[in-house]
């Protein structure tokens, strides 16, 4: 598996309740200007719209060896899951409060590109503070481990 990117924003602002592997709908050029790494997925959010799942803001840069062939770099991307899996995150998104962002985009085994995405919730300012303290507190306990 070659990561093309993680989104640590994501992990940062929400909570992660749910972790799904998608597929998505890409062009040729995507794919070519994907394997050079030209992916931007800081603002990134997945969106329904009907029946379907996009992925909308994420940002993939020009091929640099395209012609005037070349993709639109923010175009909605269209991810592949079941009609279940749909069916039942879309019901989760009705309720307050939750959405769904890509967390990582990468190769998988058969050189085919996957979206990690996830039903997340959004932290409060508190929230994050407490994570920042927590992950202090765990760095001070590894630091005196380290020294004894």
């Amino acid at each position: 598996m070659k990561i093309i990117q993680n989104n640590k924003q994501a992990y940062r602002e929400y909570f992660i309740l749910e972790k799904k592997e998608a597929g998505i709908s890409l062009l040729g050029t995507e794919v070519k200007s994907l394997r050079e790494g030209r992916l931007n997925l800081d603002e990134a959010f997945c969106k329904f719209k009907g029946h379907e799942l996009f992925l909308v803001e994420a940002q993939i840069s020009g091929y640099s060896h395209a012609t005037f062939f070349n993709h639109d770099p923010e175009r909605d991307r269209k991810l592949l899951l079941s009609k279940r899996e749909l069916r039942q995150w879309k019901a989760k998104v009705m309720e307050k409060g939750f959405t769904i962002v890509p967390l990582k985009l990468y190769f998988n085994e058969h050189n085919l590109v996957k979206v990690e995405i996830a039903l997340v919730k959004g932290k409060h300012l508190y929230d994050k503070r407490e994570d920042l303290k927590q992950k202090a507190i765990q760095r001070e306990v590894e630091r005196s481990q380290k020294w004894k």
